[in-house]
């Protein structure tokens, strides 16, 4: 899948993990969940983990939590900066070990089991999280010590612990009336159970369908790399002979792309813009309204007009007028380059002697025979020269330039999946860094996209970095036959932008783990992995890292000329269709009276309010939109193009001097990645910048100027 098709589904988990000496263990259990973890670099024992030992696990960490908060509340001495912010951050250190790799595991290799638990657990977490922050007495402490901040000797980074744990507990309803408390559980409640549900019914959906053909001729115009893959899915499914397409992004979106016969394109079409919103037991139109409006009455409870504005609050946006107005300045010449695509797509059709007026599942196949044409580039040469291993290696090259890190590949450090790698990340004096695990490839047990999540946040204790423990999810293309893992330049840029998000958990350095790495707000967290899709298109660095897989020779120079030259085409169809979900995303959570339409009612009319055509849809169409759904961007998906904006203009403050500038590097190391939560985003990036970000250098990158 090209560029244009896809943007990452970066779900950053914002969870800790304490290291071996965490006094909240035992050594009196056999669940190795709630013990010291005996291995390398003390991560988890995932060779040791028993689905039955979660939830035991879950019920004896939550029990210790109350403890620890009781001993705070209970603390007779007057409350200070150590006894009661510091104290509460640090609790419930061992929930958060049981909850990362149970949530992690639940994404990444889910099953039935997994996901019965999950959905038993979100109505008693969610309990558990507001008798902590509803609880007055608590609460009372906590504001004693924020009251008396003037006063107090606190460094920066302690300031701003003291003030995100206040505002914690006020943006949780710490203030509300014990009526309206009750109220506020109930929903809590309620959406935590709902938008587990909307996760799970979207994986179902994804699961369930398959595109099965018997004729060969039905395959007439796919690559052979992907006719074979389809033959070894169907191998998988018992239907050996045949040909198996699923809804897996490597699978649909090729087909989509390559696919002679218009009618197989239409129906893996329609049954991925259906997901979700088939009338089944999966469907999730009624859910997703259900949580927008459930959305809506918590952020009346607690004081705001719209979900959207609770959540922008914490942006750098500030609020939704500040996203529409970016979101507007784009849309205008992004529909008008769609349009300008959509009317080169038609003459294309009349030119095969085709009547039919272009549809969505007819564009990636005609703007890859327009690509073709116009450039002479075929996705397929492309290929051969972003082998896994390449491209992979070449964003650890990219880091080592930039930031001295290198990585090593280790075999004695327990998984959760046979193709799970992990390597050791060293800094430039060889210390060591923290661990990064890499699981590239989808399976029935893996929900779709791709992300960046932590199993151990940094922190600083008893004055020394404990280092993270840091993962990448995608879902790329398998290796077929012989050959390796053959990616599509987009996924070659997706693997640099997790990466990115990988380099943002790694190099925090911290004193607090809520303040760590990509604690940060949405639109701020996609600066450190976008920037880095920046390199993996640079020419210079295609150079060093796009290697044939067979021949070893590097991309040559006309292949990139054409990749360069083609750089922004079909951006109309990449923007329009991105915008359009951010747009969607807004008008579901800047609602200030509940939704009374069905969900299709309600995303047709706010489609039609923007003028979106008919030959493209928006990228998530409400019922698999889990980024807004069950993802935790919700009113910030535009966050992606608020952090291109920065991300674009923050690599040109590289180009202005060279790719690898020692000085640039240090300096967006030093302000920004190191740096995590502990400060205002604007002012770090200034402080890197000295400027604030020029848009220019993101109209120019989309070739919308």
């Amino acid at each position: 899948m090209s560029k244009n098709n896809f943007l990452p589904f970066c779900l950053i988990v914002a969870a800790v993990v304490v290291g071996c000496q965490d006094q909240n263990k035992t050594q009196t259990t056999d669940n190795p969940l709630l013990l010291n973890y005996e291995t390398p670099f003390q991560v988890p024992p995932f060779d040791k983990i028993r689905i039955e030992h979660y939830r035991p696990a879950f019920d004896e960490a939550l029990k210790i939590h109350n403890l620890e908060v009781d001993s705070i509340i209970g603390n007779t001495d007057e409350p200070t900066f150590r006894n009661t912010i510091v104290a509460l951050e640090n609790a419930g250190s061992l929930l958060s070990n049981v909850s990362t790799v149970f949530f992690n595991i639940n994404s990444a290799n889910t099953n039935d089991s997994i996901q019965a638990i999950a959905k038993d657990l979100a109505p008693i977490l969610s309990a558990h999280r507001d008798g902590i922050y509803l609880n007055e007495k608590l609460f009372a402490r906590v504001k004693v010590v924020y009251d008396k901040r003037e006063a107090l000797t606190l460094d920066a980074e302690d300031v701003k612990l003291l003030e995100e744990t206040y505002k914690g507990f006020v943006r949780s309803g710490a203030n509300l009336s014990q009526a309206d408390k009750e109220k506020l559980k109930k929903i809590n409640a309620e959406l935590s159970v709902l938008t587990t549900q909307f996760g799970q019914n979207a994986l179902a959906e994804t699961n369930a369908y398959e595109l099965v053909i018997e004729k060969k001729e039905d395959l007439a115009g796919l690559p052979a790399a992907l006719i074979s893959a389809a033959a070894d899915e169907a191998k998988s499914r018992g239907k050996e002979g045949k040909w198996v397409f699923t809804l897996k992004n490597p699978s649909v979106m090729p087909f989509l792309q390559y696919a002679d016969n218009r009618n197989l394109r239409k129906a893996i079409w329609n049954a991925y813009q259906h997901m979700g919103n088939n009338g089944n037991a999966q469907d999730n139109k009624k859910i997703l309204v259900d949580i927008a409006n459930l959305r809506l009455n918590k952020a009346k409870l607690l004081g705001y007009a719209s979900h959207a504005a609770y959540v922008l609050e914490e942006s750098m946006a500030e609020n939704p007028s500040n996203v529409y107005a970016l979101l507007n300045r784009i849309w205008t010449p992004a529909l008008a380059k769609a349009k300008s695509e959509a009317a080169d797509i038609q003459k294309e059709i009349q030119l095969a002697k085709d009547t039919f007026q272009v549809a969505p599942y007819d564009w990636r196949y005609y703007q890859e025979k327009i690509r073709k044409a116009r450039y002479a580039l075929d996705e397929e040469q492309i290929k051969p020269y972003f082998s896994l291993t390449a491209v992979r290696e070449g964003a650890f090259a990219t880091a080592n330039k930039l930031y001295g890190l290198t990585f090593i590949a280790l075999n004695n450090v327990p998984t959760y999946h046979p193709e799970v790698e992990v390597y050791e990340v060293k800094d430039r004096d060889g210390s060591h860094l923290g661990l990064l695990y890499a699981d590239f490839f989808p399976r029935e047990s893996k929900r779709s996209g791709a992300w960046m999540t932590a199993y151990r946040s940094q922190f600083t204790a008893g004055g020394k970095r404990v280092a993270p423990v840091i993962s990448i999810v995608c879902n790329f293309t398998k290796p077929v036959g012989d050959n390796p893992a053959l990616l599509t330049f987009d996924e070659a840029t997706t693997l640099f932008h997790e990466f990115g998000h990988a380099l943002h958990g790694l190099l925090s350095n911290v004193k607090y783990r809520s303040l760590a790495g990509t604690s940060v707000p949405r639109d701020f967290v996609e600066l450190p992995s976008q920037i880095m899709e920046n390199w993996a298109a640079d020419p210079e660095v295609l150079k060093t890292y796009a290697k044939h897989h067979k021949t070893k020779e590097a991309i040559p120079d006309s292949l990139i000329n054409k990749m360069e030259k083609a750089g922004t085409f079909d951006q109309g169809f990449a923007t329009v269709e991105y915008l359009a979900a951010s747009l969607l995303d807004l008008d579901y959570h800047t609602r200030t009276t509940p939704i009374k339409d069905s969900a299709n009612v309600f995303e047709a009319a706010s489609m039609k309010k923007i003028g979106l055509i008919d030959a493209i849809i928006p990228r998530y169409r409400s019922t698999y939109f889990q980024h807004i759904f069950s993802g935790g961007y919700s009113a910030g998906y535009y966050s992606y193009i608020w952090s291109e904006v920065l991300d674009s203009d923050a690599f040109a403050a590289f180009k202005e001097k060279s790719l690898y500038d020692e000085a640039t590097a240090i300096s967006f190391r030093k302000n920004i990645l190191e740096r995590g939560g502990t400060g205002n985003p604007a002012e770090m990036y200034r402080a890197f910048r000295g400027t604030d970000p020029n848009p220019a250098y993101l109209m120019k990158k989309r070739g919308l100027n």
